[in-house]
């Protein structure tokens, strides 16, 4: 069944494209062959290798290391949290990895020597430690205080032996140094203990002096010595009368300057309130009478009667009294606040004579008193320095238990740590894996070449037309029943369907490189139009590089280039062929004189003559890249197809090649894939698959379940060519 052509206008755009998981299996299938060389050569390097390496051994030492403890709570100890100490445990990592430790074991073990023509010391201990440093290999046992000491060597007896060498340097290091700590402590405080008691007599000689100097000084003792000024009780009495003259004065003072800013009027009603003066409150008392019974009467009364004025009278006469009687009165208030004043003052000089006079006293007690308190204090670094060095010698003789036990002790291993060969086997597949499938697609990432139809259709915007498997040779040699003719079938079909004028019948076929099966294509498309009945005439038009007469088995001496430069007639160069239908014109002798013949007026004479004598003329072109001659064959056919072979040249080249196409005029009609591998791709499957899987003879009529095979064709007779053309070979 024939597949429907791919239609260019499907979409005004060209097509995002995205990647498929799809996508990725077809490029692992692509390079398979690539990725198994790779994943079997890492996978046999790494067996080779782990084969032939030398073994090395491992043996463990483990060691419950705790901190420093006696069997009886030290004099100077303090209670201490127990339990797992992570930054304690990494502290003796280093430890067991110092040179103090491994210089130790270096010597004990004479390894120098021992390794001197192994390692090529050069009788070198620093050397020897850097060897050494690498065979070690401490570590922590989860969340306890026990270490694993493990050392690797190619000896099994040797790792067994220097482990067990660590774990006995290390014991006695621990021992040597807590020995070393506590002596070295005691001498360090024996000599500061003499400077402390030569601080304590210069500060008992400063106080003796002071006291010698300061005659009169009299001081109280109390508790632990410390020296009480005399502060008398006079100084007190009159700091407490001060502040409470003080306060009466500024108790006077803001009544006073309250009751000055107020209005006449305004001080009567205060005064009244504030002061308690009888004089004062009883006038008050007759001018408010007064005031009541004038307004009781003024409204009955005229301005003019004699009550009316005598009220008036008295109301003034009553008012006046009583602001001469307030006048007065803040006047002694006045007169209050002066003197209270005096009084504050007064008391103020007292005050600050007597604590003149108690100052210089307690000058002369201050400087005594701090003599003394750095005497005291001395006296207490002293004692504090004599007790810590008796105690320090008293917890230097309690009996300790072991810090470091040996749990267990480093034995020969009985086999090798390393190399492990079914770890390392693993490894090395995961590596060839990973390494093949990654230069498999580094290698698809730099191919730029046409792989599959979308890449066609999305770089070109051109529809593919037709699959051409791998390996196709000519069909009239293989036979019209061969799977291979499945594909041009297509490709005839979908030609048909696309062209939209059914005069448009000069078809050129070209490529955009040498070698993409240009000729091969329009050799085969050629037969299957005249196998369907169809008047067709093959052109080879690469005259440079003919190659059609070959594989039909025909001349090349009279051609295309003798009719166009009118030596012969038409007649006289078209051959037939063994396929009925199918007419050839080959190219011809290319004489030097006649390179740009096919851009002629003769070549365009040519093609419309053949359009009217056949059905279908198809001419194989050059390829478009290389020469002239195929822009000039697109740009004087109707058609034109664009053959493209699979993964051989850069997408750039078709891309280039359809633009020159439409840059000449010409109309592509679509693309040819050619040179398909079905095999290792097979997304193309869809395309020419179904083909092989029902190519069974037994259902096709006349075959009499035979297949029709090669032989077959030759030995039927030709078709008689047409009459209009003669056949001259």
């Amino acid at each position: 069944m024939d597949a429907a052509p791919h239609s260019p206008d499907a979409s005004s755009g060209t097509p995002e494209h995205k990647l498929h998981f799809l996508d990725y299996w077809r490029i692992i299938r692509m390079r398979a062959l690539l990725i198994f060389v790779v994943f079997a050569l890492v996978v046999g390097t790494t067996a080779a290798l782990t084969h032939f390496m030398e073994p090395t051994y491992m043996s463990t030492v483990r060691m419950d290391v705790q901190k420093d403890t006696g069997d009886i709570s030290g004099l100077l100890q303090q209670q201490t949290q127990s339990g797992y100490d992570p930054f304690f445990v990494m502290t003796q990592f280093e430890i067991i990895q110092s040179k103090e430790v491994l210089y130790k074991v270096i010597d004990d073990l004479k390894l120098v020597q021992r390794w001197n023509q192994k390692y090529r010391l050069g009788e070198s201990r620093f050397r020897a430690l850097q060897i050494l440093s690498k065979l070690i290999d401490p570590r922590n046992v989860r969340s306890t205080s026990i270490i694993e000491i493990n050392v690797y060597s190619k000896d099994k007896e040797e790792a067994a032996e220097i482990a067990n060498k660590i774990a006995e340097v290390y014991k006695a290091h621990r021992d040597e140094q807590r020995i070393r700590l506590v002596e070295d402590g005691i001498k360090a405080l024996v000599a500061k203990l003499a400077e402390h008691n030569a601080t304590v007599q210069v500060a008992n000689s400063n106080a003796n002096q002071i006291l010698k100097e300061r005659k009169g000084l009299i001081v109280t003792y109390e508790g632990g010595g410390s020296i009480m000024t005399l502060i008398t009780d006079t100084i007190r009495r009159l700091d407490e009368s001060v502040l409470d003259q003080r306060t009466f004065y500024i108790s006077k003072k803001t009544r006073y300057d309250v009751l000055k800013k107020l209005p006449p009027e305004a001080l009567r009603n205060a005064m009244g309130v504030i002061v308690k003066d009888e004089l004062l409150d009883r006038g008050l008392e007759k001018l408010n009478v007064a005031k009541q019974e004038f307004i009781s009467k003024a409204v009955d009364l005229g301005t003019n009667h004699p009550d009316y004025k005598r009220m008036t009278n008295t109301v003034l006469e009553l008012s006046a009294q009583v602001d001469a009687r307030a006048s007065a009165v803040m006047l002694g208030l006045e007169a209050e606040l002066e003197a209270a004043k005096a009084t504050v003052d007064e008391r103020t000089q007292k005050l600050e004579a007597e604590k003149q006079t108690h100052q210089e006293m307690a000058e002369g007690k201050r400087v005594y008193q701090i003599a003394l308190e750095e005497l005291e204090r001395q006296k207490r670094m002293r004692d504090t320095v004599a007790s810590k060095i008796q105690l320090e010698e008293l917890d230097k003789t309690i009996k300790r238990s072991n810090s470091v036990v040996v749990t267990d002790r480093a034995e020969a291993a009985i086999k090798a740590a390393y190399p492990k060969m079914t770890l390392n086997i693993a490894l090395g597949a995961f590596v060839g894996l990973v390494l093949g499938i990654g230069l498999a697609f580094f290698i698809e990432y730099l191919d730029t070449s046409v792989k599959t139809i979308d890449d066609v259709e999305r770089a070109l915007t051109a529809p593919v037309l037709a699959v051409i498997p791998q390996n196709v040779g000519v069909l009239m040699d293989e036979g019209m029943d061969s799977p291979h003719a499945e594909a041009y079938r297509v490709l005839r079909t979908n030609v048909l369907f696309t062209r939209k004028d059914e005069k448009a019948n000069a078809i050129t076929v070209v490529s955009g490189g040498a070698g993409e099966g240009k000729s091969t294509t329009v050799l085969n498309l050629a037969t299957m139009f005249a196998q369907n009945g169809n008047k067709v005439l093959l052109v080879d038009s690469d005259l440079r590089r003919p190659s059609l007469h070959k594989r039909l088995g025909l001349s090349n001496s009279l051609g295309l280039t003798n009719y166009l430069l009118g030596q012969n007639k038409l007649e006289e160069v078209i051959q037939t062929t063994s396929q009925a239908n199918l007419n050839f014109l080959p190219s011809g002798r290319l004489p030097s004189s006649a390179l740009g013949i096919l851009n002629s007026p003769q070549m365009k004479d040519f093609i419309k003559e053949v359009k009217g004598r056949y059905d279908f003329v198809f001419l194989d072109a050059p390829p478009i890249m290389g020469v002239s001659d195929a822009t000039v064959l697109a740009s004087a056919a109707d058609l034109c197809l664009l053959v493209i072979q699979y993964r051989k040249y850069p997408q750039a080249l078709a891309i280039r090649a359809r633009q020159m196409v439409e840059k000449v005029g010409g109309r592509l009609l679509g693309v040819v894939l050619n040179n398909i591998n079905l095999a290792s791709d097979a997304s193309y499957y869809y395309y020419s698959g179904y083909h092989y899987h029902s190519n069974n003879n037994a259902d096709e009529p006349g075959t009499n379940g035979k297949p029709t095979g090669k032989s077959d064709r030759r030995n039927k007779p030709a078709a008689p060519a047409s009459d209009s053309i003669k056949p001259k070979y």
